[in-house]
């Protein structure tokens, strides 16, 4: 049972889907479906519900916003228990407080990212004490569907994991905006600047998956001495720098991820 049709839920549905899972074996609980989220119930032929009454899901897989957790969990308590195990992709929200809840202590800290809706994501995950072998292996299963997936035995962790590819697609989105800015200043059309600020990066990102060399070695062989990349990297590598631009974006996002967690 998936409780949240949004778009990282919905991403995972058409995931699970698109794997193989059987959309009977599916349930969309959500109190007001989007367009979005209904057509793919009508398109697959699922289950869609407004609240969660009277069904007893096997796995529960939670992908609400933070923000709104707590009562969602309390709405649950009375279908979720020793027969359930949960996931959770919400950010910043602790199994601590997940298992508090939905009180019960079967749950999976998951961060996915935007990217599973074409199955090109990354999960980082983390496991309860109480998750068995054979619990992890149903979520590794369900998470994979989105891309790989990451765990962790420090839950901390998760909090830096939602800062860089949790959010992390968003950055890359924003470096196709300021590139395709940076060409309209250079007298570019607006529509061949977007274009060629979008597709570098589409090109990019095919490479660096082809390509096994760390990036560091890709993007020297990108650059000719004195050329003119190397000129455009000597402000983005100077001082201060895109790596510093980076880091302090990241830990921007981990601290906001922590406050999430304390409600």
């Amino acid at each position: 049972m998936l409780v949240g049709a949004g778009k990282m839920g919905l991403a995972l549905a058409r995931g699970w889907l698109d794997a193989g899972l059987p959309p009977n074996h599916l349930l969309l609980v959500d109190p007001a479906p989007s367009l979005a989220a209904r057509q793919l119930a009508e398109d697959y032929g699922l289950n869609l519900n407004t609240d969660a009454s009277g069904l007893l899901p096997n796995v529960l897989v939670l992908a609400v916003k933070p923000q709104v957790m707590d009562p969602v969990m309390e709405s649950l308590q009375p279908i979720v228990g020793r027969h359930t195990l949960a996931i959770s992709i919400a950010a910043g929200i602790d199994i601590a407080r997940l298992s508090r809840g939905l009180d019960m202590g079967r749950v999976v800290r998951t961060m996915p990212n935007t990217p599973a809706q074409i199955g090109k994501g990354i999960t980082g995950a983390v496991a309860g004490s109480e998750v068995s072998a054979e619990d992890r292996e149903v979520a590794e299963a369900l998470l994979r569907a989105a891309g790989p997936v990451v765990w962790f035995e420090d839950e901390a962790q998760l909090d830096a994991v939602t800062a860089v590819s949790g959010s992390g697609p968003a950055y890359v989105f924003h470096l196709v905006e300021a590139l395709a800015e940076a060409a309209r200043r250079q007298g570019l059309p607006d529509a061949i600047a977007e274009q060629l600020a979008r597709q570098t990066v589409i090109g990019s990102a095919a490479l660096l998956e082809a390509d096994p060399a760390p990036p560091a070695v890709l993007r020297q062989n990108v650059t000719s001495p004195n050329g003119t990349t190397q000129a455009g990297l000597a402000v983005l590598m100077g001082e201060p720098g895109l790596t510093d631009l980076i880091d302090r974006t990241v830990d921007a996002a981990r601290k906001r991820s922590e406050e999430l967690g304390r409600g």
